[in-house]
């Protein structure tokens, strides 16, 4: 007997999670987010940081949608950086080490003050279906509850293991419980389960450490934060600190190999290839003699400090040994020891570009359990997944973004239409139009299109308006002439560049490599410039910079969507004359959305499209996308 009704249900409260659950309270459901341990919320079990290279773009993204993850970032931050600043604007990446425990105190807040949200600390043990449709679930205890949809958000704690040496234990990151009965039910209802692997380095105490002996990194000032409903961020920040590891450091470990469980063959789950641990580096690397690790704060209510960039599952006496080698650790203490923890994941080629799955309707997927890693991938899942699963139970059409729209569309696409076979990591390589997808105009792309979910507050609809507004302010205003002057000449000969003799645009100085708005403002803002530094200004000159390597990227985009509007019906038949029998098996196992999609499936050759859009054409009435796109 059913103890409650839901009209949607989410299955863990990780970073995807949280993110589905506020999605889905948010659009009117009433829902239910289970968690096997409330003091694990939004639990940042790794790197006390959000974003990073591509990850920052992810996070903005999310913000631009409507999600929780950049106010969050925001309001806990004890350090904001943006990396690759010596690269293009495409690169330019956002990063905020946090303060973790207040991170998780946030999120949990913001959970239990959620109306039409209840949170609850339970384990799901099975999931009933009807009809191959979601019904409801079972908890411990034999509790039923009935739903209309359900999303599975369990992270890395399937079956999950943790190893550190020859010490083996069947728990969760961070000493936490393990899902034991989930996975059966999974296998049961026909998903494939794999084994993933990750992990973590040592923490050890701030107090033990000689910070003389490393470089100091510090934040950024101003601090540019991830929300776009902010333009500055004003607090004091945190210092963090690199220093490398050297010939000793590698010695200690490559001595030991054998006693590492990746090496000793205790575990078998395929491994992180982007974050490796440092045993992996010393391996794949041998080239390099030292390899860099950052000393991050945890907290401002804790000493403990984090050593990025050692990761490892070695025995604890290792690991101690390894550390106190390295420059400003020698006398470290460690508080809690690296480890490795494997644990059950699906293949995510079940799934389509709602994170929904192609088996069961109602029932949708999001975060690590479908084989990425990294906090960021895993909230833009959940929130995309959560939306779905509301417009699902609103009858709506779903909610579904391109390649050519966002990173989330690249990370989507790349898990549902390739497939992985490592823990899947975001990065900006991945993103073939990344110049367009660049962090800072995210909301310019994004909130429009979110509208619809009922996610956007009338807030950020008129700040996004103004921001529009202020933009094209400041273009109109940098079409204005200035003539040759000695301040104006004595500014370009400073940075380099060759002064004028007539008179010239503004937007045509700002074209200049070493010209930004801030040195034409400092000239002008008395008779020219209305508006000061600000992220329109910032917006508007990257836009001017690189007027022509934009419009370029826009055309390949048009050229992109026009395939991807070549709908293909959800139940066509693959047994084609025409079609090698590898692109029919391909083809009918992942059942692509459009030709698009199916030109990016390997096994799928261009002779294969050829023969689809052969197909395609001989069928009448144009279809429309989900989102109502032709």
């Amino acid at each position: 007997m059913s103890m409650e009704n839901f009209e949607i249900i989410i299955i863990g409260a990780g970073h995807a999670g949280v993110e589905a659950a506020l999605a889905c309270a948010r659009m009117g459901q009433k829902t239910l987010c289970l968690c096997l341990n409330l003091d694990s919320i939004a639990l940042c079990a790794c790197n006390p940081a959000i974003g990073g290279t591509s990850k920052g773009h992810l996070v903005r993204e999310i913000d631009a949608l409507g999600g929780e993850m950049g106010k969050a970032a925001d309001e806990t931050l004890l350090q904001m950086r943006m990396l690759n600043l010596g690269k293009g604007p495409a690169v330019h990446s956002p990063r905020a080490q946090i303060d973790k425990h207040k991170y998780h105190l946030y999120m949990k807040m913001v959970l239990e003050h959620e109306a039409n949200l209840t949170i609850r600390q339970d384990e799901c043990i099975r999931l009933i279906t009807s009809n191959s449709r979601i019904t409801g679930i079972v908890c411990s205890g034999e509790i039923e509850y009935s739903c209309k949809a359900v999303v599975i958000c369990t992270g890395v704690y399937l079956q999950s293991r943790i190893h550190v040496g020859s010490l083996s234990r069947d728990e969760g990151p961070s000493g936490l419980i393990r899902s034991n009965g989930l996975s059966a039910s999974l296998n049961k209802l026909g998903f494939e389960l794999r084994r993933f692997k990750t992990g973590t380095p040592p923490r050890i105490s701030g107090r033990s450490i000689d910070y003389s002996k490393m470089e100091v990194q510090h934040g950024d000032v101003p601090v540019l934060p991830f929300s776009f409903m902010k333009n500055e961020l004003y607090q004091e920040q945190r210092d963090c600190y690199l220093t490398y590891t050297n010939a000793q450091t590698h010695e200690i470990i490559l001595n030991n190999l054998t006693r590492s469980p990746m090496y000793s063959g205790k575990i078998h789950a395929a491994p992180t290839r982007y974050c490796p641990s440092i045993e992996d580096k010393l391996v794949r690397f041998k080239d390099k003699d030292r390899h860099q690790l950052f000393i991050e704060p945890e907290g401002n209510s804790t000493d403990e400090m984090y050593v990025q960039g050692f990761s490892t599952s070695l025995p604890k006496d290792i690991q101690r040994s390894a550390l106190r080698t390295i420059p400003g650790l020698e006398n470290c203490e460690i508080t809690r020891y690296g480890y490795a923890i494997e644990y059950d994941c699906i293949d995510p080629t079940e799934l389509n570009l709602t994170l929904g799955s192609k088996r069961i309707a109602g029932l949708y997927f999001a975060g690590q359990l479908n084989g990425s890693s990294g906090y960021e991938e895993a909230a833009a899942q959940g929130l995309i997944a959560g939306i779905n699963a509301a417009l699902y139970v609103k009858g709506e059409p779903p909610f579904t973004l391109r390649r050519s729209d966002a990173y989330i569309g690249v990370l989507i696409d790349d898990l549902v239409t390739k497939g992985t076979n490592e823990p899947y990591r975001m990065m900006t390589s991945r993103a073939e139009y990344r110049l367009a997808l660049r962090q800072d105009n995210a909301d310019l792309r994004l909130t429009e299109q979110a509208m619809r979910t009922g996610l956007i507050s009338n807030d950020r609809a008129i700040r996004l308006k103004e921001k529009k507004s202020t933009i094209e302010l400041i273009k109109k205003q940098l079409e204005k002439r200035v003539q040759p002057s000695e301040q104006l000449n004595s500014m370009l000969e400073a940075k380099g560049e060759t002064p004028v003799r007539t008179a010239i645009k503004l937007e045509d100085l700002l074209k200049r490599s070493n010209v930004s708005y801030s040195d034409l403002f400092g000239l002008y803002h008395y008779e020219l410039l209305e508006i000061s530094p600000c992220p329109a200004t910032q917006q508007a000159e990257v836009e001017i910079k690189y007027a022509g390597y934009i419009e370029k990227q826009a055309e390949q985009i048009r050229r992109f969507e026009e395939q991807e509007s070549l709908l293909l019906p959800p139940d066509m038949d693959y047994n084609i004359d025409g079609l090698r029998i590898e692109a029919r098996q391909k083809l009918t196992a992942i059942r692509p959305a459009n030709i698009g999609q199916a030109s990016r499936i390997s096994g799928v050759s261009p002779a294969d499209i050829s023969v689809l859009m052969i197909i395609l054409k001989s069928m009448e009435n144009p279809r429309k996308d989900n989102n109502g796109k032709v």
